[in-house]
């Protein structure tokens, strides 16, 4: 997911939406093919800022090599609807004479979709240099939690580009820590997409293994080890939503029957002893 720019502030709407279904549930697969690496992320939804039709907001590039043209449009992908909510506000907030740009800014809302449909776009586009960019909006507070932990484990860091990714290990030398899903409690690596998670499920790691510690990894180098290798852990990685992403999947499952045989995604739980 290399295709990451800076967010800017000059806006349209981009001719063809992204919009497909939020699961309702953390789905875990056993493969690691571009089609199961998307599964794998569908578990996941962020949020465009669109029009009521699905038309992403977006801005032009300008071509580096000419100023008149552009090199295709950047829209941002938000981790938090919050954070997108937030700047729909702020651009609803200011005053504009142009009456059309107006009235496209009063329809905007924060749509979700599936991580996967991200993940799926970048790779049909890569090799196309006037497709659709995105600029991924990871939560602030992350970012700043990943950042502090980076610092504390003696890496010399003042930014994190990326979005993060939370990992908690036995110990800096041993494996991750599973946790247990679904009623018959298979195990699987949760990379979870908040702190507050990976804090959580290190809380009942302690007790027992005293140098249990949390990994900060980025999206990006996730997904390509995903792509390039076959090791067999990989096959229990499941990415986890963050508690507001779970909020909003539970609010879609309470809103619609429920399927006979359908589960709810299990909290973290204790690895075995």
């Amino acid at each position: 997911m290399k295709s990451l720019v800076r967010w800017g502030t000059t806006f349209g709407l981009v001719g063809s939406t992204l919009l497909a279904t939020v699961v309702s549930g953390i789905a875990p697969v056993f493969a690691l093919p571009e089609q199961q690496i998307k599964e794998k992320l569908d578990s996941v939804p962020v949020w465009l800022i669109t029009n009521p039709q699905g038309l992403p907001l977006s801005r032009q590039l300008p071509d580096p090599q000419n100023a008149q043209k552009s090199k295709g449009s950047v829209t941002g992908v938000y981790m938090s609807r919050q954070d997108a909510q937030a700047f729909i506000k702020e651009l609803q907030a200011v005053k504009n004479p142009d009456p059309k740009m107006a009235e496209m800014l009063k329809s905007l809302q924060a749509t979700a979709v599936p991580l996967g449909s991200i993940y799926q776009q970048l790779q049909e586009s890569k090799n196309k240099p006037d497709s659709l960019k995105f600029a991924f909006k990871p939560n602030d507070q992350d970012v700043k939690g990943a950042v502090e932990l980076l610092k504390a484990s003696g890496q010399k860091v003042e930014q994190f580009r990326s979005v993060p990714v939370f990992m908690v290990r036995f110990a800096p030398d041993k494996g991750y820590v599973p946790i247990q899903l679904g009623t018959d409690k298979k195990e699987y690596i949760p990379m979870f997409t908040s702190k507050q998670d990976a804090v959580a499920l290190l809380g009942q790691v302690k007790p027992k293994f005293a140098k249990a510690d949390i990994q900060v990894v980025d999206v990006d180098g996730v997904i390509k080890t995903l792509q390039d290798k076959n090791d067999e852990w990989l096959k229990q990685v499941v990415f986890f939503p963050s508690p507001e992403a779970r909020e909003y999947i539970r609010t879609l499952a309470n809103n619609k029957p429920q399927q006979p045989g359908a589960k709810p995604a299990t909290q973290p739980a204790a690895p075995k002893k």
